[in-house]
């Protein structure tokens, strides 16, 4: 008997609950067909046409609702096919192989089980559970062609995909929509939280069964290349062009705080070197970092694939903070061992590092099931608070907190040419507000931009110029290597005010108020001398030898004279989108109790720093000190779970 396995975001073969049973039952299934289905409605696959001069695809091309972007842009694509290629050689390794196919799930299902050569031959199809609209409508189509196909005699089976730090079977309730509107509510059900984790699946198949004899072809007017360069190339040229026109400048020097390579392989490999390096230690401190690679996980992007399970980060981590060595996943890393027993923490507990972590896992796990939720409603420009306004529960509870009870939703589509202008600007890295500008411009270079930036960004647009966030999302959902619908889609709600943040959105007469960050006061915060700003916006390295601090030094030298020259020529410097004010401290007084020592230099800096000629960077800020609201937990979720 042959069992179909469609696999999904389930990219990889240790911690994966299919081929787990495989191994423990060997002899259930004579042969096995993994299928990789690349669906034209989220990516696009005119790449892959055979002959591309003389035939077109025969499906829309997969762009976004609303803003028209590209559903996977190209850093994501290259991601997708490195990850595809790396559990595709893993399964050869053990005697299979990874067959990749192009078109509609349950039309290449169907295409498979009417073949003459598999008739009769298919005792099962199973593929992992997905909580996203798109992939649950997937499994209804796939299911009604496996019951039509095979006359009722083929199993049909929707596996848990493990993918979530903590099991179903865990929480208080199966249903879904008694999780807690607020995740602070949601965390404390599971505290000590490192004692609510299940271990993975350590053991994986050495051997699985081999593919059937014969393979259906791939489907004119497509063909699948046999190598990773072309895979890849196939799936990025269609969509190189992003629709931003002129193309961005890259800085020089600039360099990618995610260079790395898809796949399981890399995935274990970047886990490991978080521990031995101390990062995952420091994550706590450094997590609002925004240039390197090391100052948070960059996990996400491997977490999103399902290359690797948040039970696989908690099983490495509990081995480190326990003094004991790694699980073997069965997948060949290779590592130093000295390094790790040698690296900060090693056998001392849970650390605030650690624990940082799993917060954020946590946060993932919740954004999945507030997607299980609410549904469709994720997409929606009133988000999840449109589904909760309508139970009179909720809105007892808003009555008695009216600032959280605007029901107006006055953002801006892209109807008018000076709403399609701000966001075109927005999108270029061109709004007149560095920190904004700065991480616009990373994205659309390299397909990352930091946890800290992203919250920032999400902010300006639905905030500060009052445009439709769902755009944001769309934007994202094309640029992000780490794209994942629920931490996508959840925390782009969060942030604009409709999603679930017990604060909501402040009384005001265009509803979008609320979680509003200022990116001046961040900037000062978080990127005080300027570097991650001069680092993406290469306008400011115009003039050669330049450096921001000189020019702030040394206020009336001919350099500054020039510099000022070129940059009061770009309209974005002399016109910015929006005039945010802020005003640092004169006396560097503190705004918190506590300190750190980069605050006292950050004090110093600003004292040092003319405000008008520093806000050249920052934005066109003037003289009201904006204070930003903080919550109670000292870890705050952020846009991007481990990004």
């Amino acid at each position: 008997m042959y069992l179909i396995y469609l696999l999904r975001r389930d990219l990889r073969i240790s911690d994966n609950p299919i081929f787990h049973h495989l191994q423990q039952h060997p002899n259930t299934f004579t042969h096995l067909l993994p299928l990789y289905i690349l669906s034209p409605n989220q990516i696009e696959v005119s790449g892959l046409l055979h002959d591309p001069d003389n035939s077109g695809s025969p499906y829309p091309q997969a762009r976004s609702r609303l803003g028209q972007f590209w559903r996977c842009g190209p850093h994501r694509a290259k991601f997708i096919a490195e990850s595809v290629w790396d559990v595709k050689q893993s399964l050869k390794d053990r005697g299979s192989d990874l067959v990749v196919r192009v078109g509609r799930m349950e039309e290449v299902v169907r295409q498979v089980l009417q073949q003459d050569e598999f008739r009769g031959k298919v005792g099962a199809v199973w593929m992992t559970k997905d909580w996203a609209s798109e992939e649950v409508e997937e499994e209804r189509k796939i299911e009604e062609v496996v019951e039509e196909e095979g006359d009722g005699k083929i199993e049909w089976k929707v596996w848990d995909g493990e993918e979530m730090l903590l099991h179903d079977n865990d929480f208080a309730t199966s249903d879904p929509a008694q999780v807690p509107d607020v995740f602070t509510s949601f965390r404390k059900s599971f505290e000590p939280l490192r004692d609510s984790i299940r271990s993975p699946y350590i053991s994986t198949p050495s051997k699985l069964p081999p593919l059937p004899p014969h393979i259906p072809a791939q489907a004119a007017p497509f063909s699948i290349p046999d190598s990773l360069e072309e895979f890849s190339r196939a799936l990025r040229k269609p969509v190189e062009d992003c629709g931003l026109g002129k193309p961005i400048s890259k800085p020089q020097g600039a360099t990618t705080a995610h260079p790395f390579i898809g796949g399981e392989t890399r995935a274990h490999e970047r886990i490991v070197h978080l521990i031995a390096s101390g990062s995952i230690s420091s994550y706590k401190d450094t997590r609002n970092g925004l240039l390197g690679e090391d100052f948070s996980t960059k996990l996400s992007a491997y977490l999103a694939l399902g290359c690797v399970t948040a039970r696989q980060i908690n099983a490495y981590m509990v081995a480190f903070e326990d003094g004991k060595d790694f699980p073997d996943f069965g997948i060949g890393l290779q590592f130093e061992k000295a390094k790790v027993f040698k690296s900060r923490g090693f056998g001392k507990g849970e650390n605030k590092g650690t624990a940082a972590v799993r917060f954020e896992l946590l946060w993932r796990d919740y954004m999945r099931l507030c997607m299980r939720k609410f549904g469709n409603n994720l997409f929606s420009i009133e988000g999840f608070r449109g589904v909760q306004q309508q139970d009179n529960s909720y809105n007892n509870n808003q009555r008695k907190n009216k600032h959280n009870s605007d029901n107006s939703y006055h953002w801006s589509d892209l109807s008018s040419l000076e709403t399609r202008t701000k966001f075109t600007r927005f999108l270029r890295g061109e709004t007149g507000t560095g920190l904004i500008d700065a991480s616009m411009r990373e994205l659309a270079l390299t397909g990352y931009t930091s946890n800290r930036t992203r919250q920032n960004c999400a902010s300006f647009l639905a905030k500060w110029l009052g445009i439709d966030w769902r755009l944001g999302a769309e934007w994202y959902e094309c640029m992000l290597i780490d794209y994942d619908v629920a931490s996508n889609w959840g925390n782009w709600a969060y942030v604009a005010g409709v999603g679930n943040d017990p604060r909501g959105r402040n009384d005001g007469s265009n509803g979008t108020e609320g979680r509003k960050f200022n990116p001046v006061k961040q900037a000062w915060d978080y990127d005080p001398r300027g570097e991650y700003v001069k680092a993406w916006i290469a306008e400011f390295e115009d003039v050669p030898g330049w450096q921001v601090n000189d020019i702030f030094q040394h206020p009336k030298d001919e350099r500054e004279r020039e510099v000022m020259s070129q940059l009061k020529k770009l309209e974005w410097v002399n016109r910015p989108l929006v005039r945010i004010q802020y005003r640092p401290r004169a006396e560097g007084k503190s705004q918190t109790n506590s300190k750190t020592e980069s605050t006292r230099e950050e004090k110093s800096e600003r004292e040092r720093i003319p405000g008008d000629k520093y806000n050249k960077l920052y934005g066109h800020a003037r003289d009201t000190h904006h204070v930003e609201k903080k919550g109670k937990n000292n870890i705050e979720p952020g846009t991007g779970a481990l990004s």
